[in-house]
């Protein structure tokens, strides 16, 4: 069996059809044709249902087709490992984030790396800690930056980097709008707006209640800081939120809570041991420079 027989096969599988298959190879017809009735004869089985002109894949070639497709894959993200460490300047580096970073500290990080790597590209997801996790865990990212995760298998890498306090929300008139700080008690019995279960944010606030042992009314769950954020202006209800950038803060106002202390961790999580391009090496090195943490300090926490 060739390599590039695989490749003929693949695509033909694709387009299932003879003439477009070969154009795209830039191979005649017939030597397509006989490339694919070697390789069925080889394994033994038709791999495609064949009517006239009209060409498909059966079950067996559905089967072979997911085979060559890791083998293909496999075959490609090998070439770009070695194609990374011939030209270690270029290199894409695919970052994942919590929401609530997307406004400022993201695009402040990225601007600053871009200083002095003008070249490296960056594919960006943002959506919630478990999410990220998986995507980490899937090779889609290569790092994240999330808060503390927890109950996880993975063989996930987190290193703290700064922390990040938590604030309460209420609209403009509400009975506590004019203090300067507050106790979370003060919060009994008022209508609470949170993120989601799941998500790293949610669990942070329901530990902060389960602290002082309340257990407030939910009256809206959402997906986004900012959601939350609008649903307090309307006058829906208060919440726990990070301080707010780059949204619109001018119907709700931002109280400081004395106690407990409210904050939760954010760091930087990493699958261990996995390849990272020297670009994505040099964005995880840069990452602690920018947050102080020293690369000679202790091995981060194997989550």
């Amino acid at each position: 069996m060739e390599w590039q027989q695989l490749e003929y096969f693949q695509t033909l599988a694709r387009v299932q059809h003879v003439t477009q298959a070969a154009e795209l190879l830039s191979l005649s017809q017939p030597a397509l044709s006989r490339s694919i009735a070697r390789l069925e004869e080889e394994l033994g089985v038709p791999l495609f249902s064949r009517q006239g002109r009209s060409i498909s894949l059966n079950r067996y070639g559905q089967l072979f087709l997911q085979r060559v497709q890791r083998i293909l894959a496999e075959y490609e993200s090998g070439k770009q490992e070695l194609l990374d460490l011939v030209h270690p300047e270029n290199g894409e580096i695919a970052l994942g984030f919590l929401h609530t970073l997307g406004m400022s500290l993201i695009p402040d990080l990225i601007g600053t790396f871009r200083l002095d790597s003008p070249s490296a590209r960056f594919q960006l997801i943002q959506n919630h800690s478990y999410s990220l996790l998986e995507h980490l865990d899937a090779g889609v990212l290569d790092l994240c930056i999330i808060a503390e995760p927890t109950e996880t298998k993975l063989p996930i890498q987190w290193t703290p980097l700064w922390s990040e306090e938590i604030f309460a929300y209420v609209p403009l008139g509400h009975r506590l709008a004019g203090q300067k700080s507050i106790l979370l008690e003060d919060l009994a019995g008022e209508p609470m707006i949170f993120l989601k279960k799941g998500y790293a944010l949610r669990r942070t606030t329901d530990s902060l209640f389960q602290q002082i042992g309340m257990t407030p009314p939910v009256m809206f769950e959402g997906e986004e800081a900012a959601t939350a954020a609008g649903l307090v202006g309307a006058g829906l209800g208060v919440s726990l939120l990070p301080e707010l950038r780059g949204i619109d803060t001018s119907k709700i106002v931002q109280l400081q809570i004395r106690e407990p202390a409210c904050y939760r961790v954010i760091g930087m999580a990493l699958v261990e041991g996995r390849y990272m391009s020297p670009a994505a090496q040099r964005f995880q090195e840069f990452v602690l420079r920018y947050f102080g943490v020293s690369t000679s300090t202790p091995a981060p926490s194997d989550i």
